[in-house]
């Protein structure tokens, strides 16, 4: 397919009802949502329960498990800059550091859809060498809700902190 969307963030939401408010906010496509996956996460940092909040919005009648939400503490536990480097402005050269407002890309591959009613949709990280992905299921309703969060794999290091650099 080689569909591709980028969607500009004016501001982190702060709550779940700025979240649901966000133009982003419309699951009928599955880029936005996966998009969607990341605004949210990127609450982790200051609020891990509001991002939890507003990843259970977007798991619809699903929410987090105990293994899913320890699973978000491993992986993000002092590597905030994992979601950080979905941010097109960022790079381990600015520590990940995002402007407002700021760029996240979703796209997809030839492969994304061969499970009827699901879809993988791949992320840019500034900080890895490939894309990461985010599956999706598609609910009766036909709004795309989260499945499984696959791309907060380890990135390079920010510069302040890597030794090497």
């Amino acid at each position: 397919m080689n569909n591709k969307t980028i969607k500009r963030i004016e501001k982190l939401p702060t709550t779940v009802e700025e979240f649901q408010s966000l133009p982003q906010f419309d699951r009928k496509s599955p880029y936005d949502t996966a998009i969607l996956v990341i605004v949210a996460l990127l609450n982790y940092k200051d609020n891990p329960e509001l991002a939890f909040d507003m990843i259970n919005v977007l798991k619809g009648p699903n929410p987090l498990s105990p293994y899913e939400k320890q699973f978000l503490h491993d992986r993000l536990r002092d590597k905030t800059h994992v979601v950080s480097s979905f941010i097109k402005e960022t790079s381990p050269n600015n520590d990940y550091q995002y402007p407002l407002p700021f760029h996240i890309e979703a796209f997809d591959n030839p492969y994304s859809f061969v499970n009827e009613g699901y879809a993988k949709i791949f992320l840019t990280s500034s900080g890895a060498d490939s894309p990461r992905p985010i599956v999706l299921r598609l609910g009766k309703d036909q709004n795309w809700y989260l499945y499984e969060i696959l791309c907060l794999s380890n990135v390079r290091p920010p510069e302040s902190t890597n030794f090497w650099a």
